[in-house]
């Protein structure tokens, strides 16, 4: 598949070094600095121009092109580089916007905008807040099959539960496999005999239900209640959305933003949500509203700077667990560093989305683990398949070692995989697949 990447920032690069390898892509952009190094230091063909340009996209060959998938930081630009493109070909054409009105517009008129899918950066990161901040312990989480299967990785902190067990003492869950341990920012996966140690990260693949309760494993008993009295602080397009998703839950977070134009905004769209009009950066202020006694703080102003000061401040008040946002990418690992429980990327968000939304063939759902060292996968499985009418323990032998079979769904219920589990054609079947056995899984299964 010929594919054209517009914007070489961030999500277009990410986007570009995970197609490149089943896929003949082509990366556009203005900035000669980004042209070069993706060319020279990544292996990726690239070209210097204007994206909305129809000659620069002629030039990439998009009336050859099979996808054009515009990804700057420009909502704009990536409409009308889209609907440039439809003029001289028939491209399917992705739109990665900031802005949540362009995704409501395009849901509402099939074709609007002459993009064929639509990645909203602001709903997408606000949905993944949600979900980590509700399991205890979880610094990512990703639905499969329908909801019915829940990807979820874990911190394991010295007071865990589990430390100092092995794999085969831990995993006591029917409804829950243990797909990988992630050591020191490599991805391992465990046998019977794996311990757990301090630090560690564990990736479990399992029913939601059995995910819950398995977090409460991984944290000290105190604070592996599910978290209520939860505090939003930035009212950016990002917070409303995750203020919005919690009152959508049930629960009535408490949103502070210092703009007072902004603040009565909010207050008016979040009939649920306590709207506070103040600097979040004052301690004195953040202890007289109790922030202190919250369950969570989340992070979302639109600064990377602020986002890791509140999130300080708050740790340093007593927050049990704070969530940040964080624009640019190489700075996760620093807010990891220092003591933030969650660095959440939207960039890195919408660029998995578009990487799950681009696989063909069987693949019906993906989520990309550690930088790409691994992806958790859900397939289709056919006739042809090497797991149809036979039991796990009879297919596992002609899969790679690296592959965990993490869950199965058959007629919308969840089946627990064991030894003598026997796979059947049109089930969904989740795989834990370490990268550089990923082409060969996808040859077989």
């Amino acid at each position: 598949m010929r594919v054209i990447v517009v914007g070489a920032g961030e999500v277009g690069s990410n986007i570009a070094a995970s197609l490149t390898e089943s896929h003949d892509v082509i990366v556009i952009d203005v900035d000669p600095d980004k042209v070069e190094e993706l060319t020279y230091s990544r292996g990726i063909l690239a070209i210097e121009g204007d994206g909305t340009s129809l000659e620069v996209l002629q030039e990439a060959g998009v009336e050859k092109a099979d996808m054009l998938i515009a990804s700057t930081d420009d909502d704009e630009i990536n409409l009308v580089t889209c609907m440039t493109a439809k003029t001289v070909a028939d491209a399917f054409t992705i739109a990665r916007v900031r802005n949540a009105n362009f995704l409501e517009t395009w849901t509402q008129s099939e074709g609007a905008f002459d993009v064929d899918f639509m990645v909203s950066t602001d709903l997408l990161t606000a949905n993944d807040i949600v979900r980590v901040v509700s399991l205890p312990a979880a610094v990512d989480v990703d639905p499969f099959a329908g909801g019915l299967v829940q990807m979820s990785e874990f911190e394991v902190s010295a007071e865990s539960e589990i430390v100092g067990q092995i794999v085969e003492e831990a995993d006591q869950f029917e409804a829950l496999t243990f797909a990988a341990l992630v050591r020191n920012g490599d991805v391992v996966i465990p046998r019977g005999q794996t311990r757990i140690e301090a630090d560690n990260r564990v990736i479990v693949i399992g029913r939601p239900d059995s995910v819950q309760v398995f977090s409460k494993t991984v944290v000290p008993a105190e604070a592996s209640n599910e978290a209520q009295d939860i505090v939003v602080i930035g009212g950016s397009d990002i917070g409303y959305h995750t203020a919005k998703l919690l009152e959508e839950r049930g629960l009535n977070p408490r949103l502070i933003e210092q703009s007072s134009d902004r603040a009565h905004q909010l207050a008016e769209i979040l009939p649920d949500t306590v709207v506070m009009e103040h600097n979040a950066t004052d301690i004195d202020y953040l202890i007289g509203e109790n922030i202190d006694d919250a369950d969570a703080v989340i992070a979302t102003a639109e600064s990377d700077e602020k986002n890791l000061l509140v999130s300080l401040l708050a740790k340093n008040i007593g927050v049990p667990r704070t969530v940040a946002v964080v624009e640019a990418g190489d700075n996760a690992e620093l807010f990891e560093a220092v003591g933030i429980d969650v660095a959440i990327s939207p960039r890195e968000s919408t660029a998995e989305e578009i990487v799950r939304f681009t696989q063909e063939g069987k693949i019906e759902n993906l989520s990309l683990i550690e930088d790409r060292q691994a992806e958790v996968l859900e397939i289709e499985v056919d006739k042809e398949s090497v797991l149809a009418g036979r039991s796990i323990h009879e297919s596992v032998p002609e899969l790679p070692a690296e592959v965990v079979i993490g869950a199965i769904t058959r007629n919308k219920e969840f089946v627990v995989p064991r030894g003598d589990t026997v796979v059947e054609p049109g089930d969904h079947v989740v795989l834990f697949v370490a990268a550089d056995a990923l082409s060969d899984v996808m040859a077989v299964v």
